[in-house]
């Protein structure tokens, strides 16, 4: 599968900062010195409601990750998965009457025309769970010559109690963990499992549902966390330095996919840093797409919003924050776009050399994206006030904003 173009990434002055980030599984920050080479895995959409604000947040998020590890004059390998199929997936082609993959091929399709638009950068491998199935098959084979899986009327599950570190990602107690396994697509209450948590490996054909050749495991279709342990492994192998996604991934996707992957390798850890992004609300309620209410990228820029715009409304907000859609948000964005690109049109301004390396030591604590917005800020107000003879200052500007916001003036 084929992400997006990547659009091009001015190079700066000088070098910037190594990244301290919040890791879910120490709660509080890690301070991350990669090789030459930073690897990080951040977990795609399943393809039935491209792209809304929540997902674009999340996606913003890792996109300035990359871009602070570029500044320090690193490469970075980034992958991305696509979970092309699943229950979801096929619940939404059944309401709507759509082939399921054409809802899917649709659906990614319009996220890479959103991700272009929001000049993400695209990862170095982006991977369907479908296209990964011929990898994920002899890992669970595996899972289960190492007594760590077992079978259950045709489907098999993992068996949690095979990894001494299970439960280190999350950091829940096992309360906690079931009521999420039951909300987030587990089955805690299913008969005959060993342990309620325990999350199914691969799922045995059912009647009218798409399934494939299992080797020894019959056929069926794999679940949710083997597909992103089977690429991330295939791509990255172990210990890389970030696994990202959205809050509601910590558990259980990303515990379990840790534990599969630390059974399958026998080494700790999978990765270095769980980053999580928060959530984005509409009236009062989380985005979802259960309750239906979605604010589209795709929608806001058929309606005229510069996708510029759409980036710094996510921008103002800590990508850590629980945050609120409404049409204050848009409107301060694009009125703070307005503002810029009118300071970088004029001929000279004060000298920009200070906001640079504000806007680096901002971005390397933890991502502190609104702070460097405020040092842009700054600049405008300054500009506006005292112009200056720096001649190279509003370019300078401008290039800052490209290469480590992503916007472009």
């Amino acid at each position: 599968m084929y992400a997006w173009p990547a659009s091009e990434v001015p190079a700066l002055p000088g070098t910037g900062h190594d990244l301290r980030l919040h890791s879910t599984a120490t709660g509080g920050p890690v301070t991350l010195a990669p090789g030459p080479v930073a690897r990080i895995y951040v977990c795609g959409i399943t393809p039935y409601d491209a792209t809304h604000i929540g997902h674009a947040a999340t996606y913003n998020a890792f996109d300035l990750v990359q871009r602070v590890w570029l500044d320090t004059k690193r490469q970075v390998h980034y992958v991305q998965n696509v979970t092309d199929i699943d229950d979801p997936l096929l619940a939404r082609a059944a309401d709507t009457g759509d082939d399921w993959t054409a809802l899917a091929e649709r659906e990614i399709a319009l996220f890479r025309e959103d991700m272009t638009a929001l000049r993400m950068l695209p990862p170095r491998h982006y991977i369907g769970a479908v296209e990964a199935i011929p990898g994920i098959v002899p890992l669970i084979e595996r899972l289960q010559q190492a007594g760590a899986a077992y079978e259950l009327k045709g489907d098999v599950y993992f068996s949690i109690e095979s990894d001494s570190n299970f439960g280190k990602v999350s950091r829940l107690d096992a309360a906690a963990m079931r009521l999420l396994s039951a909300e987030r697509g587990g089955d805690p209450d299913r008969p005959g499992k060993k342990n309620p948590l325990d999350p199914m490996l691969w799922m045995a054909a059912r009647d009218g549902e798409p399934s494939w050749d299992g080797g020894s495991l019959g056929p069926g279709r794999p679940g949710w966390h083997i597909e992103c342990v089977a690429i991330a492994l295939d791509h990255l192998g172990m210990g890389f330095d970030v696994q990202g996604g959205g809050s509601d991934l910590a558990f259980p996707h990303h515990e379990m996919g840790a534990s599969h992957a630390q059974v399958l390798t026998g080494e700790y850890p999978f990765a270095k840093s769980y980053v999580h992004a928060g959530m984005v609300a509409l009236n009062g309620e989380k985005m979802s797409k259960s309750k239906g209410n979605l604010i589209f990228v795709s929608t806001l820029r058929r309606n005229g919003v510069a996708p510029a715009a759409i980036r710094l409304a996510l921008l103002a907000h800590h990508y850590r924050a629980d945050w609120e859609w409404t049409d204050g948000v848009l409107e301060e964005a694009v009125a703070r776009l307005g503002r810029w690109r009118s300071a970088v049109s004029r001929p000279d301004g004060p000298c920009a050399d200070a906001v640079v390396e504000e806007i680096r030591a901002a971005l390397a604590d933890d991502l502190d994206a609104p702070a460097a917005l405020a040092a842009v800020d700054r600049w405008v107000v300054r500009q506006e006030a005292e112009s200056g003879s720096d001649t190279g200052a509003p370019g300078l500007i401008s290039r800052t904003v490209d290469a480590l916001l992503g916007v472009a003036l």
